[in-house]
């Protein structure tokens, strides 16, 4: 097995979110085995922004899954999608 890069789409709970909170908080929240690649602050609309996080983890069941339940935790995140997938 090799290796997957995700995307992932971190919605706030509201536009008085602090981000700089939320993306301290995904970093601590990382669970074991997950590299963070990189993180962004996307503008959505109407002054709501969305965090994106991509990370890379094994391709092994039950670790994007792990991954998603960790950030659903972190203070402030309302919801987490996974954008895109991809094999490396």
């Amino acid at each position: 097995m090799g290796d997957v890069v995700v995307l992932l789409r971190l919605m706030p709970h509201g536009v008085e979110t602090d981000m700089t909170a939320l993306a301290a908080g995904v970093k601590s929240s990382v669970p074991e085995g997950v590299r963070l690649r990189g993180m962004q602050v996307k503008d959505i609309a109407f002054g709501l922004k969305a965090l994106l996080v991509a990370a890379e983890m094994p391709d092994a069941g039950g670790v994007l899954d792990r991954l998603e339940a960790a950030l659903a935790k972190v203070p402030g995140v309302e919801s987490v999608e996974v954008m895109e997938e991809s094999l490396i």
